[in-house]
């Protein structure tokens, strides 16, 4: 299928520090992002906000750093953009719901702040599901985001903006908030690279939440060493070895029902990953019910997401879609013991996962258990069946591309222990799969 045919953009994130000592400056790299951003996003509504000023001031003094010899970090003049949930400075904060649409954030968000001082340049903010409680991105306020890989198809939610614009190379990476799957879920959708921290590897301080008990920061990337640079720039730790253990591949045999396109793409995901030398294993793990652990994860979702928005809901109701209001009015109303049953759900799987995929050095899924839908098509419910393990477990997950199924892309899903061994892993694993497809019309 191929890449970008720009040089700059075919960059990414870890190929910059080369252009730069090749004499393309970030200026130069910035104004590309902008010039694709400014040709490509009418087609898919990606970014929502962009603050064009503010990237050229960021690039011009990222220019005279590398001139100097003294660039603040490895992603020193890369263009990145941010979910419209995580405060950029100046921009409007409103978590895709048009309530907020004039909450403007006074002070950048922890996560954006250490990357300004690393050096990023913050193109802007990024198209989302409203109030990131949802998986399609088709958002009644900012606008349908479409799939680059195919139009009337959903990027998948709720950090949709973020995965499409990382597939069709409007920012070199991009971050996103993940609740039950909400990086890797689009990142698989859209055939990108999605990396979820351990829980609380990057501070949530700034971000709109929608569930304190789940909330991760990721990443969205067209790499491993992309996301992994971007994460490390956020705070997240990394340099661990590769885990020589081998991968639990979770049966899912009556736990979710798989697209066939997907159960034969991961099969033959699996043989590749052996004959590369890995070693899936299958590992049954006895009364885990993924649906169960999904809707205790929604309960819980919709009853911190109705505290967090109390308030706005008070004031301006029609500010929030119906949809929204009735989501989270169901969760105000849910008796405290439902509540504290879904508490406990969560932390006695989270105990038997644990246990049980202690020998190994990780747990191969699918990513989600479809391809991307039609936006026509009704929403499936177990789209975040998988992806909802890491946030149970607040183990570090990566989604990574392995291949297409009729131009749609497929995703292999890792979990792994601690942050620096599971970026090894997912290295090692991305380096048996096949290269991320870039869609045509934003080659």
């Amino acid at each position: 299928m191929g890449g970008f045919s720009d040089p700059i953009v075919a960059a990414g994130v870890a190929g910059l520090p080369a252009l730069f000592a090749g004499g393309i400056s970030p200026v130069d790299v910035t104004e590309a992002y902008l010039a694709r951003i400014e040709r490509l996003n009418p087609t898919i509504n990606a970014v929502v906000e962009l603050d064009a000023a503010g990237a050229r001031a960021e690039a011009r003094a990222s220019a005279r750093r590398w001139a100097a010899g003294t660039p603040l970090s490895p992603i020193d003049g890369a263009p990145i953009a941010v979910k419209a949930n995580i405060a950029v400075e100046g921009l409007v904060q409103s978590a895709g719901i048009k309530a907020y649409a004039r909450n403007i954030a006074p002070a950048d968000a922890a996560c954006v702040a250490r990357l300004r001082a690393a050096g990023a340049v913050i193109l802007g903010t990024l198209n989302m599901h409203e109030a990131a409680l949802g998986a399609t991105n088709d958002n009644a306020f900012l606008g349908r985001c479409e799939n680059p890989h195919r139009a009337g198809f959903t990027p998948g939610g709720s950090s949709g903006g973020s995965a499409a614009a990382v597939a069709a190379g409007l920012c070199a990476a991009a971050l996103g908030t993940d609740t039950m799957g909400s990086v890797r879920l689009p990142s698989s959708y859209c055939g990108v690279v999605g990396y979820k921290p351990a829980l609380g590897a990057i501070s949530t301080e700034g971000v709109t939440a929608l569930s304190w008990t789940l909330d991760h920061v990721g990443v969205h990337a067209r790499s491993v060493e992309d996301a992994a640079l971007i994460a490390r720039a956020c705070g997240v730790a990394g340099g661990a070895t590769l885990d020589e253990r081998p991968l639990a591949v979770l049966d899912l045999d009556g736990l979710v029902t798989l697209e066939p396109a997907v159960a034969e793409g991961f099969a033959h995901t699996l043989e590749g990953l052996t004959r590369a030398g890995l070693r899936p294993e299958k590992l049954r793990i006895d009364d885990l019910d993924l649906g169960a652990l999904r809707r205790a994860g929604l309960l819980i979702s919709e009853v911190e997401g109705g505290i967090e928005h109390r308030r706005a809901l008070a004031l301006d109701p029609e500010g929030f879609t119906s949809e929204l209001r009735s989501l989270l009015a169901w969760g105000t109303r849910q008796a405290p013991a439902k509540l504290a049953e879904a508490y406990r759900l969560l932390s006695e799987t989270k105990r038997k996962i644990l246990a049980k995929t202690a020998p190994y050095a990780g747990i191969l899924t699918p990513t989600t258990p479809q391809r991307a839908f039609t936006f026509d098509n009704p929403v499936p419910a177990n789209q975040a069946d998988l992806t909802a393990l890491g946030n149970v477990m607040g183990a570090p997950a990566f989604a990574l591309p392995s291949g297409e199924a009729a131009g749609l892309p497929l995703s292999l899903q890792v979990i792994g222990m601690t942050d620096g061994a599971t970026q090894a892993l997912a290295t090692r694993l991305s380096q048996a799969l096949p290269t991320a497809a870039v869609p045509e019309a934003f080659r």
